[in-house]
């Protein structure tokens, strides 16, 4: 058992060893990782190479809720950067909520950044230059945005990552919101205050507490309400855009009550004021515009829910016996898509955007594409390891010939009852290492059930808590943290960032944890 679980765990090893001490990117790291994968299960697990071809092949299929999307939402933020319309939407933000530093903290990160990553957004891109024109250090700029909309990153790309932990855990989609819904006002509320001590230490924390308190009770108070009442049942993939918009709202409508000014214009340069006059706010917005009115009414008219959801499944079967509901015409991918083409008869961009827009897609999507999908490749065959090609299908002969199984054994062994405690630090080095909810959730989605059914615990507490502690890796994650230094000429600043970030990212992982393991029991 002990050999086994040390080939188990060779893997992921080498892909920490690769990203950490060689500095390799996910997708080159992830790569690696899957040959190794797919060669240990195959020396060592007596796996054949069509189990592990196939297994590959259906994990990439099972990530398309997150690749596709990557795809789609990265051709249209390239798009909207290259016509103007993102910086015609910085212009708007950047007025917002000067009067109160804590509230503008949470208005812009919290509620701004949550509702921009829900839309396929990528906060880190978008947000730290405006909080450099409001005049936060680059270090504040860098780290804010990483950290701001992360308690309901579940939610990011239109709820793929929920859509992924449905489908793997085989729980409706508003079962599945509830889970998380427990966990998420407690985790919003304390990412808020911890932004206030990245700024302002004691001081900002004790000065912005009511804020704080009400962003992070509304935030995630918004996903509690839209995953328990039933008229939002069908829509739940959009809770990241309705918490996000009832965030900055309550944060308006404080600074209304209080007296100090909602809107400052005065932040404005005439740089600022050229744009505002080279494109209209409804303009600059209609990509996401169309793009909400489409989910709208996919999700929330009955018959097109229907027929695009439960009719439309399209599924697909690479693993004899397993079907695989890739939902293409209900998925966010494909109204990304839509949205940006349609957006072209309002926005009217020039020929010269349209290429650019393309050669910045091409240049930008394939590589977190890839990266996302070979993370599910490795999940899928990982699962599958040890499976024999019997008549009729696979079957697993001997469970001490797959790999989850002998890691959940050994799991069960080493964590006992504490091992709910355990889910929410594994989803933050899985979040780490993939730098992504969704293959953190893909990674150890099968493993937690299997641990979870032999110490008889909450194995949908203990899946959510990963994928929370996966969220909450995005501050501690290089390449985002990279990302974000790259829009303010900032690069160097990542390594401080992430000593502060991490001390953060544990200790809200760790008030995770103890909510799993009283939530599993």
């Amino acid at each position: 058992m002990l050999l086994s679980t040390i080939l188990t765990l060779l893997p992921i090893i080498l892909i920490v060893f690769l990203m950490i001490r060689m500095r390799c990117a996910a997708d080159t790291s992830g790569t690696i990782g899957w040959v190794f994968t797919a060669a240990t299960a195959w020396l060592f697990f007596d796996t054949p190479l069509e189990v592990g071809l196939r297994s590959s092949a259906a994990g990439i299929i099972a990530s398309f809720p997150i690749s596709l999307m990557v795809v789609t939402s990265i051709l249209q933020i390239s798009y909207m950067e290259a016509t103007g319309a993102l910086k015609r939407i910085a212009v708007f933000v950047k007025t917002f909520g000067s009067g109160d530093r804590a509230v503008q903290i949470m208005l812009i990160n919290v509620g701004a950044g949550t509702l921009l990553v829900s839309m396929g957004a990528t906060p880190v891109s978008i947000l730290p230059p405006i909080l450099v024109a409001l005049g936060y250090s680059n270090y504040v700029a860098v780290a804010l945005p990483a950290i701001g909309f992360d308690a309901l990153c579940t939610f990011a790309l239109l709820g793929a990552p929920l859509v992924v932990y449905s489908d793997l855990t085989g729980t409706p989609l508003v079962k599945s919101a509830q889970v998380f819904a427990q966990f998420l006002p407690v985790v919003s509320t304390l990412i808020g205050f911890g932004m206030l001590w990245i700024v302002g230490r004691w001081k900002l924390m004790r000065e912005g507490f009511v804020p704080c308190v009400i962003a992070g009770v509304t935030n995630g108070g918004a996903a509690v309400a839209i995953s328990y009442i039933p008229f939002f049942s069908s829509g739940v993939v959009l809770t990241g855009v309705i918490a996000g918009s009832c965030t900055m709202l309550m944060m308006l409508l404080y600074l209304k009550l209080g007296g100090k000014p909602v809107i400052d214009r005065s932040q404005l340069t005439e740089a600022d004021l050229m744009t505002e006059k080279e494109m209209s706010l409804g303009v600059a917005l209609s990509p996401w515009l169309i793009l909400i009115v489409a989910s709208l009414i996919i999700n929330f008219y009955p018959p097109f829910f229907d027929l695009f959801y439960a009719r439309a499944a399209m599924p697909v079967s690479v693993i004899p016996g397993q079907m695989i509901k890739t939902r293409m015409l209900w998925n966010a991918y494909t109204w990304v898509l839509v949205s940006t083409v349609l957006s072209v008869l309002i926005i009217r961009p020039s020929g010269d955007a349209l290429r650019t827009s393309l050669a910045k897609w091409i240049k930008r999507a394939p590589r977190p594409a890839f990266s996302a999908a070979i993370f599910f490749a490795i999940a899928f065959v990982m699962n599958n390891s040890g499976m024999q090609i019997v008549p009729g299908g696979w079957k697993l002969m001997d469970p001490a010939r797959n790999m989850i199984c002998v890691l959940s054994q050994g799991s069960a062994a080493l964590f006992g009852p504490l091992y709910p405690f355990a889910s929410g630090y594994l989803g933050l080095f899985g979040g780490f290492l993939s730098g992504s909810e969704a293959s953190t959730i893909a990674m150890f989605t099968k493993y937690h059930l299997m641990t979870s059914k032999i110490l008889n615990v909450d194995a949908l507490i203990v899946t959510a808590a990963t994928a929370i502690g996966g969220g909450l890796a995005s501050v501690i994650s290089p390449a985002k943290l990279q990302n974000a230094a790259a829009t303010i000429d900032a690069l160097g600043i990542e390594s401080g960032i992430i000593k502060t970030a991490f001390a953060i990212s544990v200790l809200i992982t760790l008030i995770a944890s103890i909510m799993a393991l009283f939530l599993a029991g």
